[in-house]
């Protein structure tokens, strides 16, 4: 037997085929299984180690397809947090991914919405990968535990053709957009993903993601998308998503799907229907889904998106004409998405991720505490956190039906995703609290 060999024994085995589960030994020869036997039946001379897994469980390793390790894996290769889990595949790329540079998406790392810190070399890095194959080989290269692959973040493929400007592309930029999607297809992307609710991905009309999508199709790729709502407009954010699975030929995949806030729990069964209802018509659509009850992501997902146009989202936070245009457009519209009531309320908005030392004390309070606390709504708070921050703030959002968890989790077209980062606690508790999905 070879040195590195490992023999595994009276374990329940899963396969992962969806047979019923049995005892039996397995053996390992580096990455490879050698074998596969019932209890007793593999040869022990030589073998370098014999693990008892009795009582235990050895099944195929858990794939993250939402996985934010893009900056974590930079710096640190071991993903601590997921392989613990047993997660031994990152799928990564919602909305944004370091490469490639190309057109006016020259300096990725200023569009990130990852907040971690990677060393300069890393970032020396990043401004060379001209193509999407460059980044995923570079960390390879580099060493890491899990198996990694990847979507073309829609953010970072709109950012070169049209950088932070909102509007439809011309001619010239939709075909730079086709032709980058195109080469990273070529370079192993699974396909495209969209965060249609955060700039520049929601600048994107759905005749933008059609194109873009069909040139995925000739690839036999997949187009993964946070739809544009999930909470007021729920139902037509997933009728745009069928729509581009069916008008560009190509399968769709829902990101953590949810009807988020209370008054939309209720429409759940109902998404569901409508999802199950187009698999019939032979459209291939699934989804993913993390079995918690709160979501996260900036707080500055509460603003218009338009606030963010031209890359001056901080810039226009200081303008007096546009904060009150702020203030009208949300306070006139309380089904937009912006609005604490399709997030749990401020009571349900958990702002954690704060990096000024002055705002720490605001960790462990929602948004109507801290509002309270400032003598303000909770509009103008979120306004003022934002700029005393000058970053997105990472945010708790206890808006999701525990109800609706339990009926999502036998669906067989769910399956389950972090929507978060693998890191190691040890290194990682400086940068604020962290999500138990991660």
């Amino acid at each position: 037997m070879p040195e590195s060999s490992t023999l595994i024994r009276n374990a329940r085995i899963i396969d992962g085929t969806g047979n019923p589960w049995q005892y039996g030994d397995l053996l390992l020869t580096g990455d490879r299984i050698e074998a596969i036997a019932p209890p007793g039946a593999i040869f022990t001379a030589g073998v370098a180690e014999i693990v008892d897994a009795s009582g235990l469980v050895a099944c195929p390793g858990f794939i993250d397809i939402q996985s934010h390790s893009i900056l974590s894996l930079m710096i640190d290769g071991r993903c601590l947090s997921k392989i613990t889990q047993g997660i031994t595949t990152e799928i990564m790329g919602e909305a944004w991914t370091p490469a490639p540079v190309a057109g006016r998406h020259t300096d990725p790392m200023e569009n990130s919405i990852l907040p971690m810190p990677i060393s300069d070399e890393w970032h020396e890095k990043i401004r060379a990968w001209t193509r999407f194959g460059d980044w995923l080989q570079t960390v390879a290269d580099a060493g890491v535990s899990p198996n990694i692959g990847s979507f073309l973040g829609g953010g970072t493929l709109r950012h070169v053709g049209k950088g932070m400007e909102m509007g439809r592309p011309s001619a010239d930029e939709l075909e730079l957009m086709r032709r980058t999607m195109a080469e990273a297809m070529e370079d192993g992307a699974f396909g495209v993903s969209y965060a249609l609710i955060y700039p520049p991905d929601s600048y994107t009309d759905t005749d933008e993601l059609i194109e873009i999508c069909k040139v995925v199709s000739r690839y036999n790729g997949l187009y993964i998308t946070h739809m544009r709502s999930e909470g007021a407009q729920l139902f037509e954010g997933l009728e745009e998503a069928l729509a581009i699975g069916r008008r560009a030929d190509l399968p769709v995949e829902i990101y953590h799907l949810k009807a988020s806030g209370a008054a939309n729990w209720h429409k759940m069964p109902s998404t569901i229907a409508r999802i199950e209802e187009a698999r019939a018509q032979g459209l291939d659509v699934t989804a993913d889904m993390y079995p918690y009850a709160a979501s996260g992501t900036g707080l500055s997902s509460l603003l218009p998106t338009w606030t963010a146009a031209d890359g001056n989202f901080f810039e226009n936070l200081e303008d007096a004409a546009v904060r009150a245009r702020i203030r009208k457009e949300m306070l006139d519209d309380p089904a937009s998405n912006g609005q604490p009531s399709t997030r749990g309320g401020a009571a349900g908005v958990l702002p954690v991720g704060f990096h000024k030392e002055e705002n720490r004390p605001y960790i462990g309070k929602n948004l109507a505490q801290i509002a309270a606390e400032m003598g303000q709504d909770w509009l103008d708070c979120t306004i003022d956190l934002l700029r005393s921050e000058g970053q997105r703030i990472g945010t708790i959002f206890l808006s999701i039906s525990e109800d609706n968890l339990r009926t999502q989790l036998p669906l067989p077209w769910i399956k389950f995703s972090t929507d978060a980062a693998g890191v190691d606690p040890a290194w990682a508790a400086e940068l604020g609290p962290t999500h138990p999905r991660a």
